[in-house]
Protein backbone atom coordinates (compact mmCIF):
# COMPACT_ATOMS: atom_id res chain seq x y z
CA UNK A 1 0.00 0.00 0.00
CA UNK A 2 0.94 3.62 -0.83
CA UNK A 3 1.89 6.20 1.51
CA UNK A 4 -0.49 8.15 -0.23
CA UNK A 5 -3.44 5.75 -0.61
CA UNK A 6 -2.98 4.93 3.65
CA UNK A 7 -3.29 8.41 4.02
CA UNK A 8 -6.21 8.27 2.06
CA UNK A 9 -8.08 5.35 3.82
CA UNK A 10 -6.90 7.01 7.17
CA UNK A 11 -9.08 10.33 6.21
CA UNK A 12 -12.07 8.45 5.35
CA UNK A 13 -11.90 6.40 8.89
CA UNK A 14 -11.44 9.37 11.19
CA UNK A 15 -15.11 10.73 10.64
CA UNK A 16 -16.18 7.36 11.00
CA UNK A 17 -14.57 6.84 14.37
CA UNK A 18 -15.42 10.16 15.30
CA UNK A 19 -19.11 9.57 15.05
CA UNK A 20 -18.90 6.83 16.74
CA UNK A 21 -17.94 8.15 19.69
CA UNK A 22 -20.01 11.32 19.73
CA UNK A 23 -23.04 9.38 18.27
CA UNK A 24 -26.13 9.98 21.14
CA UNK A 25 -27.18 7.13 22.48
CA UNK A 26 -30.49 5.57 21.84
CA UNK A 27 -32.14 3.95 24.89
CA UNK A 28 -32.68 0.53 24.32
CA UNK A 29 -34.80 -2.01 27.06
CA UNK A 30 -32.52 -4.35 28.16
CA UNK A 31 -29.41 -2.67 27.58
CA UNK A 32 -30.04 0.53 28.93
CA UNK A 33 -33.04 0.54 31.23
CA UNK A 34 -35.81 -1.36 33.13
CA UNK A 35 -39.30 -0.67 32.83
CA UNK A 36 -40.78 -0.48 36.34
CA UNK A 37 -43.67 -2.49 36.65
CA UNK A 38 -45.45 -0.37 39.24
CA UNK A 39 -44.58 3.20 37.97
CA UNK A 40 -44.76 6.49 39.83
CA UNK A 41 -42.52 8.90 40.32
CA UNK A 42 -40.68 10.02 44.01
CA UNK A 43 -42.03 13.57 44.22
CA UNK A 44 -44.70 15.22 41.74
CA UNK A 45 -43.51 17.12 38.96
CA UNK A 46 -44.30 20.01 36.73
CA UNK A 47 -46.28 19.94 33.41
CA UNK A 48 -43.02 18.73 30.80
CA UNK A 49 -40.63 18.03 33.63
CA UNK A 50 -39.04 14.61 34.33
CA UNK A 51 -37.77 13.34 37.50
CA UNK A 52 -34.18 11.71 38.13
CA UNK A 53 -34.67 9.86 41.37
CA UNK A 54 -31.38 8.97 42.37
CA UNK A 55 -31.68 6.14 45.46
CA UNK A 56 -28.44 5.78 47.84
CA UNK A 57 -27.52 4.93 51.18
CA UNK A 58 -25.08 6.64 52.82
CA UNK A 59 -23.34 3.79 53.72
CA UNK A 60 -22.86 2.56 49.94
CA UNK A 61 -18.99 2.90 48.52
CA UNK A 62 -20.55 3.08 45.14
CA UNK A 63 -22.72 5.70 46.11
CA UNK A 64 -20.11 7.90 47.54
CA UNK A 65 -18.23 7.36 44.51
CA UNK A 66 -21.13 8.49 42.39
CA UNK A 67 -22.09 11.29 44.95
CA UNK A 68 -19.33 13.96 43.40
CA UNK A 69 -19.86 12.98 39.52
CA UNK A 70 -23.58 13.01 39.85
CA UNK A 71 -23.59 16.63 41.89
CA UNK A 72 -21.00 17.94 38.73
CA UNK A 73 -23.09 16.00 35.58
CA UNK A 74 -26.82 17.01 36.54
CA UNK A 75 -25.64 20.70 35.82
CA UNK A 76 -25.46 19.47 31.88
CA UNK A 77 -29.06 17.97 31.98
CA UNK A 78 -31.80 19.88 30.63
CA UNK A 79 -33.57 22.37 32.70
CA UNK A 80 -36.75 20.24 32.73
CA UNK A 81 -35.12 17.47 34.94
CA UNK A 82 -35.53 17.51 38.39
CA UNK A 83 -33.00 15.80 39.94
CA UNK A 84 -33.83 14.23 43.47
CA UNK A 85 -32.64 12.30 46.15
CA UNK A 86 -34.06 8.85 47.96
CA UNK A 87 -32.17 7.45 50.66
CA UNK A 88 -33.01 3.62 50.73
CA UNK A 89 -34.89 3.35 53.85
CA UNK A 90 -34.77 -0.66 53.44
CA UNK A 91 -35.99 -0.26 57.11
CA UNK A 92 -38.34 2.49 59.01
CA UNK A 93 -35.71 2.64 61.45
CA UNK A 94 -32.87 3.93 59.54
CA UNK A 95 -30.71 6.30 60.98
CA UNK A 96 -28.89 7.88 57.76
CA UNK A 97 -32.40 7.96 56.04
CA UNK A 98 -33.67 10.42 59.24
CA UNK A 99 -30.78 12.26 58.96
CA UNK A 100 -30.77 12.96 55.11
CA UNK A 101 -34.37 14.08 55.76
CA UNK A 102 -34.01 15.78 59.11
CA UNK A 103 -31.26 18.04 56.94
CA UNK A 104 -33.25 18.50 53.75
CA UNK A 105 -36.55 20.09 56.47
CA UNK A 106 -33.39 22.44 57.98
CA UNK A 107 -32.21 23.16 54.16
CA UNK A 108 -28.73 22.22 55.22
CA UNK A 109 -28.27 19.60 52.39
CA UNK A 110 -25.61 21.53 50.96
CA UNK A 111 -23.66 21.01 53.60
CA UNK A 112 -23.99 17.67 54.98
CA UNK A 113 -24.75 15.35 51.96
CA UNK A 114 -21.60 15.35 50.20
CA UNK A 115 -19.90 15.53 53.92
CA UNK A 116 -21.53 12.73 55.27
CA UNK A 117 -20.29 10.43 52.56
CA UNK A 118 -16.98 11.76 53.33
CA UNK A 119 -17.13 11.20 57.10
CA UNK A 120 -17.99 7.62 56.17
CA UNK A 121 -15.84 6.07 54.09
CA UNK A 122 -12.88 8.44 53.81
CA UNK A 123 -12.00 10.60 56.89
CA UNK A 124 -13.87 7.75 58.90
CA UNK A 125 -15.70 10.55 61.33
CA UNK A 126 -18.58 8.37 61.29
CA UNK A 127 -19.26 4.82 61.59
CA UNK A 128 -21.69 2.61 59.23
CA UNK A 129 -23.76 1.67 62.03
CA UNK A 130 -23.82 5.63 63.38
CA UNK A 131 -26.62 6.45 66.10
CA UNK A 132 -29.05 9.36 65.73
CA UNK A 133 -27.06 11.09 68.74
CA UNK A 134 -23.41 10.64 66.88
CA UNK A 135 -25.09 12.04 63.57
CA UNK A 136 -26.13 15.23 65.28
CA UNK A 137 -23.00 15.49 67.20
CA UNK A 138 -20.89 15.31 63.80
CA UNK A 139 -23.43 17.48 62.15
CA UNK A 140 -22.44 20.05 64.72
CA UNK A 141 -18.86 19.93 63.75
CA UNK A 142 -20.73 21.43 60.11
CA UNK A 143 -22.16 24.34 62.09
CA UNK A 144 -25.35 23.29 62.46
CA UNK A 145 -27.13 23.81 66.01
CA UNK A 146 -27.34 20.25 67.42
CA UNK A 147 -30.57 20.71 69.37
CA UNK A 148 -32.83 21.73 66.16
CA UNK A 149 -31.55 19.13 64.06
CA UNK A 150 -32.10 16.25 66.67
CA UNK A 151 -35.61 17.76 66.63
CA UNK A 152 -36.15 16.98 62.92
CA UNK A 153 -34.55 13.41 63.45
CA UNK A 154 -37.35 13.01 65.98
CA UNK A 155 -40.02 15.10 64.00
CA UNK A 156 -43.30 13.31 63.26
CA UNK A 157 -42.53 14.93 59.63
CA UNK A 158 -38.83 12.89 59.53
CA UNK A 159 -40.69 9.71 60.35
CA UNK A 160 -43.54 10.11 57.32
CA UNK A 161 -40.86 10.80 54.77
CA UNK A 162 -38.74 7.50 56.10
CA UNK A 163 -42.39 6.15 55.48
CA UNK A 164 -42.52 7.42 51.84
CA UNK A 165 -38.56 6.25 50.84
CA UNK A 166 -39.59 2.78 52.45
CA UNK A 167 -42.70 2.52 50.19
CA UNK A 168 -41.00 3.72 47.25
CA UNK A 169 -37.74 1.72 46.96
CA UNK A 170 -40.21 -1.18 47.70
CA UNK A 171 -42.97 -0.59 44.91
CA UNK A 172 -39.87 0.19 42.46
CA UNK A 173 -38.24 -3.18 43.45
CA UNK A 174 -35.02 -1.40 44.49
CA UNK A 175 -32.46 -4.04 45.05
CA UNK A 176 -29.47 -2.44 46.04
CA UNK A 177 -27.91 1.09 45.45
CA UNK A 178 -27.02 3.51 43.69
CA UNK A 179 -30.09 3.25 41.15
CA UNK A 180 -31.31 6.00 39.23
CA UNK A 181 -34.83 5.84 37.78
CA UNK A 182 -35.74 7.85 35.19
CA UNK A 183 -39.37 9.47 35.30
CA UNK A 184 -40.75 7.24 37.68
CA UNK A 185 -40.65 4.05 34.79
CA UNK A 186 -37.63 3.47 33.66
CA UNK A 187 -34.77 1.97 36.61
CA UNK A 188 -31.21 2.82 34.76
CA UNK A 189 -28.77 0.20 33.57
CA UNK A 190 -24.99 0.52 33.52
CA UNK A 191 -21.66 -1.60 33.55
CA UNK A 192 -20.40 1.46 35.40
CA UNK A 193 -20.45 5.19 37.27
CA UNK A 194 -19.94 6.47 34.02
CA UNK A 195 -22.46 4.34 32.14
CA UNK A 196 -24.82 4.68 34.24
CA UNK A 197 -24.95 8.72 34.28
CA UNK A 198 -24.79 8.51 30.54
CA UNK A 199 -28.03 6.15 29.74
CA UNK A 200 -29.57 8.56 32.23
CA UNK A 201 -28.79 11.52 30.44
CA UNK A 202 -29.98 9.33 26.86
CA UNK A 203 -33.32 8.74 29.03
CA UNK A 204 -34.14 12.13 30.09
CA UNK A 205 -33.54 13.40 26.36
CA UNK A 206 -34.93 10.96 24.27
CA UNK A 207 -37.40 9.38 26.70
CA UNK A 208 -39.08 5.81 25.39
CA UNK A 209 -42.21 6.11 23.78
Amino acid sequence: MTRRLALLLLSLLLPVAAFAQTAPIVPVEGEHYETIANPGTWMPVGKGEIEVAEVFHYTCIHCSDLAPKLEAWKANLPKNAKVRYVPAAYGLDDDYARAFFAAEALKVLPRTHLATFKAIHADYNLPRNATDAEIAAYYATLGIDANKFAAAQKSAQTAARVKAAHDFIARTEIGGTPTIIVGGRWKVMGRSLEDLLANTAALVRNPPR
